[in-house]
């Protein structure tokens, strides 16, 4: 998900995916980077896992606000996920 950088963020921006679905990732990895109303910065995984059920419509270019889930970080790429509505 799109996580707070600052006490006054909201939304931010996608610039770019560091990684792409089915890649292994571990916690505190960056993938994803964001511009918010001040800078851009990068995202990282929440936990060690495969990025999966990448949201329909998360692109670069794409405003999300904060909190909002734009992908999931499993233990197993067969592990079972409730499919993400698109942007």
């Amino acid at each position: 998900f799109i996580a707070k950088m600052t006490d006054f963020m909201e939304e931010g921006t996608i610039v770019s995916w560091l990684v792409a679905e089915g890649d292994h990732v571990d916690e505190g990895q960056p993938i994803l980077e964001v511009e918010t109303d001040k800078a851009t910065a990068e995202l990282d995984a929440p936990a060690t896992g495969f990025i999966v059920a990448i949201r329909p419509g998360a692109v670069p270019g794409v405003v999300i606000p904060v909190g909002e889930t734009i992908a999931y970080v499993v233990e197993r790429l067969d592990e079972p996920v409730e499919a993400l509505p698109p942007l």
